[in-house]
């Protein structure tokens, strides 16, 4: 992909909705440690799957994010492969960054091939 710099715009609206997204996204995640909690396992099992599954998903850019506008793009794509957003989510900002997240995902699936 091309040097893309965001408009200022798109990076206003992305730091404002980064926050709820991430909020959203960590409230999955609890929802998905908790079901980790009660599986019929044992204790120890549970806790170390746990103890796994939270070390990687710190890692994660729905979980925190160090904010750049030049990876904004890569940012907001990444959002979208850990399920933390989707491209509806992407409605506010402008065509124009929508078409390059949609086309960074599309080389993805090509490599993915």
């Amino acid at each position: 992909m091309q040097s893309y710099e965001p408009s200022r715009s798109d990076w206003k609206l992305f730091k404002e909705k980064i926050a709820g997204w991430q909020e959203t996204y960590m409230a999955c995640l609890l929802k998905e440690y908790a079901r980790l909690i009660h599986v019929g396992r044992s204790a120890a099992d549970r806790f170390w799957e746990l103890e796994q599954k939270i070390k990687e998903d710190k890692r994660k850019k729905g979980v925190q994010l160090e904010l750049n506008k030049s990876l904004m793009v890569y940012d907001i794509v990444a959002l979208i492969n850990e399920g933390a957003i989707v491209m509806e989510d992407l409605r506010d900002f402008s065509d124009e960054l929508r078409s390059k997240v949609g086309s960074v995902l599309d080389n993805q699936t090509l490599f993915d091939k």
